[in-house]
Parts: structure tokens; C-alpha cells; sequence
């Protein structure tokens, strides 16, 4: 059973559209498993503009901004931008 639902920023599927197929895949099921425990992925964390934290984890080249929603019990993926990226800006 499922601890939380995933809910995807449409930039984000985007994102994921735009990828070879067997890239989407791995990286669709490394989100899917954000569902049982997302505090376990989490590599690190940042502060948004609006003062939330944001969590981090990289796979596969690619770096994932997701928030824990522990009140509705969703896990917000927010952004996804290559993983060369990440300090950047």
C-alpha cells in the first residue's frame, strides 16, 4: 500500500516526454517509488522563493526538486533540470 500519491508539475512531464524511452522509464519508476517512502530519497535539500523546503535526489543525469506534503499526504514533484545544473542557480 501506498504511503502518499505523486502528483507531477506539468513542466515536469514534460520533461520526461521529451526523453529517449528507456530514460522515461527508468526515471518513471524511480518517482513511482516516491509513493512508499520519500524521506529516504532525499540527498539534500533547498530553500524555494516562498521559504519551503524542497528535497533533492539525482538519477540517472537528472536532478529532482519534490516536496513532502505530509499534511495531504502527497509527494509535489516541482522541477526536474539536468544534474549539471544544480548549484547553478
Amino acid at each position: 500500500m501506498k504511503r502518499y500519491e505523486l502528483l507531477l508539475a506539468w513542466s515536469v512531464i514534460e520533461r520526461l516526454n521529451a526523453l529517449p524511452k528507456g530514460r522515461r522509464q527508468r526515471l518513471g519508476e524511480q518517482l513511482l517509488k516516491l509513493e512508499e517512502f520519500p524521506d529516504l530519497f532525499s540527498e539534500f535539500a533547498i530553500t524555494a522563493s516562498d521559504g519551503r523546503r524542497l528535497d533533492v535526489f539525482i538519477f540517472d543525469g537528472w536532478a529532482v526538486f519534490y516536496w513532502i506534503d505530509f499534511a495531504d499526504r502527497h509527494v509535489k514533484v516541482l522541477d526536474m533540470k539536468p544534474a549539471d545544473y544544480v548549484g547553478r542557480g
